[in-house]
């Protein structure tokens, strides 16, 4: 039987404050590994009888191999409802599940939309988000400028589509402060998020401090961190398209609290992603929180 545990309760094992609503939901995963999205349009925690209005899917940057009818075909084999397709330049890939291109947006047509809607409906597999997660603030600013018309194909492409999110990261020069990146995330993201508005799609950033080894160090590649990084965000770019694309594991692994942010954020929670991750204690005691993740962690994807 699983132990009486009251608010606010915490464990060695499990530093975080005990939630009794999410406990409920979550019972019975605690041992299993996954890499899902969840596509949010209502959340309600303490009202268990409503029809929350979630789906569940997966990245298709895991199934690289398969081309979108097969993933397609997979996702309803094991009875997923949805996938977040990976829309990368078509070209090698920069690092792990990144260069995965399931719809090439390049040139994207209506025609094509229209295909891949049909090859849905044949499936019964919606797509919750298309993504695309390079560094948009790359020091190089030949490379940024690339991310960025790639990134405006990804959102046109999701209009085309009739979805309503596409997913990504904000970026970050990884060998300077967060405030002294500021002003070109500013002059970056101020006009990808009014053409996101101009064409009805939703922006969600993703947590990942993408900061695990030598080439991310000091930095990561990913400003879009913590709580009080949001509120700077959201509050210099004041836009409903503007929000995130939620993955706690990423607390999990800077030591936060993963859930105590959910309710501030509620509104800005386009899309959700979940995966397990471990953390090795005695490693961790041996080296440090300041070196490098992955001599500590491991992503259980």
């Amino acid at each position: 039987a699983r132990p009486v545990r009251r608010e606010g309760w915490r464990s060695p094992r499990h530093p975080y404050p005990y939630h009794p609503e999410l406990d409920a939901a979550l019972g019975g995963l605690e041992d299993r590994n996954f890499w899902v999205v969840v596509r949010l349009s209502h959340w309600h925690i303490h009202a268990p009888s409503v029809d929350h209005n979630m789906k569940l899917g997966f990245v298709t940057a895991i199934l690289p191999e398969l081309n979108l009818s097969q993933v397609l075909e997979f996702a309803a084999a094991e009875r997923f409802a949805c996938v977040e397709v990976m829309c990368w330049p078509v070209g090698k890939a920069e690092r792990k599940f990144a260069g995965v291109t399931h719809i090439d947006v390049t040139g994207f047509t209506r025609t094509r939309a229209d295909e891949v809607n049909a090859l849905c409906a044949r499936h019964g597999v919606s797509i919750s988000a298309l993504g695309y997660y390079p560094n948009p603030l790359d020091p190089d600013p030949a490379v940024a400028r690339k991310v960025m018309d790639h990134f405006k194909q990804v959102i046109l492409a999701a209009e085309k589509l009739g979805l309503k999110n596409a997913n990504t990261f904000v970026g970050r020069d990884w060998t300077k402060t967060v405030d002294e990146n500021w002003p070109r995330f500013l002059k970056t993201w101020r006009p990808i998020i009014a053409f996101a508005e101009d064409h009805g799609i939703k922006v969600g950033i993703e947590n990942c401090p993408m900061s695990f080894s030598r080439d991310e160090w000091p930095g990561g590649k990913n400003l879009a961190t913590t709580p009080v990084i949001w509120r700077r965000m959201f509050s210099d770019i004041g836009s409903r398209n503007f929000g995130l694309n939620y993955d706690p594991s990423h607390l999990v692994l800077q030591r936060m609290d993963p859930i105590s942010p959910l309710l501030e954020f509620k509104p800005k929670l386009f899309h959700l992603h979940a995966k397990d991750m471990t953390v090795d204690p005695e490693r961790l005691n041996e080296v440090g929180i300041f070196a490098f993740p992955r001599e500590w962690h491991t992503p259980r994807i």
